[in-house]
């Protein structure tokens, strides 16, 4: 197809897809003449997988570039995996466990005790809170854990169902971003309900600091 086709296809303006051709995000097209390239349906998968990281997780061009090098290298899943988590959840160098409460709830829930991103990450955030004087008690932290142990089953079950590498990084990139942000979502309803119907009807409207605006930035096209 041309390249005013695989735009129609993809829903990718034309000068969007040169773009992503010279930053080498998606591979150049099968030459037809000396101007002139046709493109396939890799190219327009290739299109919504970098569609979703840019503009639905928010990556850079230079982290959905080295995504796009995984794939196309044909690495292990769960490399795939691990290097999708570190760059949507901005995780640091995988560490091991070095809190007693991060112990207890790795052990209560039969997870694996490996050091990981997520476990470092985990362990700051518990130091974090201990110093200011808020640390969670082990009975919160462990029902925390269970209800995301439960939402990570069916997220992993998601990307088992995978059928290619392309397909992994999409189900992925959503379930750890987007996904998550649900999750949020519910819980932020779920508490607000709760409030109202502990308190009535003084729990709803607006609450007396909210403000509009301030949403995060998407990349515009092109970027």
């Amino acid at each position: 197809m041309k390249l005013s086709e695989l735009s129609d296809r993809a829903g990718t303006p034309a000068a969007t897809i040169k773009y992503y051709l010279r930053e080498g995000l998606l591979a150049p097209g099968h030459p037809v003449t000396a101007t002139r390239s046709s493109y396939d349906d890799a190219h327009v998968t290739r299109l919504r997988t970098i569609r979703t990281l840019r503009h639905a997780v928010g990556l850079s061009v230079a982290q959905v570039r080295d995504v796009v090098r995984l794939i196309d290298a044909g690495v292990d899943r769960i490399e795939v995996l691990k290097a999708l988590q570190a760059a949507v959840q901005r995780l640091d160098p995988p560490q091991p466990g070095r809190t007693a409460a991060g112990n207890r709830v790795v052990a209560a829930l039969g997870w694996p005790d490996v050091p990981t991103g997520a476990r470092g990450a985990l362990d700051a955030h518990l130091e974090a809170m201990t110093e200011l004087g808020v640390a969670p008690s082990g009975a919160r932290l462990e029902a925390y854990a269970r209800a995301a142990d439960e939402i990570a089953i069916v997220d992993i079950a998601d990307a088992v169902e995978a059928t290619d590498l392309e397909d992994l990084v999409v189900r992925t990139a959503v379930g750890m971003h987007m996904n998550a942000q649900l999750v949020q979502r519910l819980l932020a309803l779920a508490q607000a309900s709760r409030s109202i119907m502990q308190y009535g009807q003084a729990a709803q409207g607006p609450g007396l600091l909210s403000r509009s605006g301030d949403r995060p930035r998407r990349p515009a096209p092109g970027e």
